[in-house]
């Protein structure tokens, strides 16, 4: 193995041992091993280094909208957990939570709104605590409840935009790609982009690629 190739094993093989260490937050862990990715690259050469083809852009996927999005919605998880509303909603599920079919329907349809307007992983965060609460307190076993409540966060977060990562990055993924097939239908007219524009009645001077929206479900 190359100088390079055995740098970048001991950095994935050191960030997954501190994964399983668990004694620090995963955010760290990972910011950690950018940064020793990047120390690294500088120390085997710079540009003349393999580990990173453009070091000038190692932290840009922070300024991603899907990363922002995502900090934003577990800020108002935390809010919501700490002005009691996970309380009020127990307190309103507990009298369902008596049969089990009332128990798993209630808190699904609670997390599937939470996750279309927040996000999945926050408000299954957010519910977790009830419904661990509820099945305690109907002497019920917790799996019943956790695994449908995953699945209801996760079809809960399909519906929006912004209800999962993967829908925010999919959404400025095709505002990338269409920049790249105008500017390549604007230097050769005689291109695939370029048909592929005629072919949908696009003015492509007047085109302007923008990423998807709530309601837009065309490709």
């Amino acid at each position: 193995m190359t100088i390079d190739q055995i740098a970048i094993f001991s950095i994935i093989i050191l960030t997954f041992t501190l994964f399983i260490w668990g004694k620090w937050r995963y955010d760290i862990v990972s910011i950690i091993a950018l940064c020793v990715l990047f120390i690294a690259d500088q120390i085997l050469g710079g540009e003349k280094s393999g580990l990173i083809m453009d070091a000038s852009n190692i932290f840009m996927g922070f300024g991603h909208p899907a990363v922002i999005t995502v900090a934003a919605v577990l800020i108002i998880s935390r809010a919501l957990r700490n002005s009691g509303v996970v309380d009020v909603i127990a307190r309103q599920i507990t009298p369902l939570s008596k049969y089990q079919i009332a128990h798993i329907s209630s808190l699904s349809g609670v997390v599937s709104i939470f996750s279309a307007i927040m996000n999945n992983v926050g408000a299954l965060a957010l519910m977790l605590p009830v419904a661990l609460k509820t099945s305690v307190k109907q002497k019920r076993s917790p799996s019943v409840i956790l695994m449908p409540l995953a699945f209801a966060s996760i079809l809960g977060g399909m519906i929006t935009m912004i209800g999962t990562p993967p829908n925010i990055i999919i959404a400025t993924l095709r505002e990338t790609q269409y920049i790249e097939l105008k500017t390549q239908a604007l230097a050769d007219k005689a291109s695939p982009a370029a048909e592929y524009f005629i072919s949908q009645n696009i003015n492509i001077e007047q085109f302007h690629p923008e990423p998807f929206g709530m309601l837009d479900f065309s490709p």
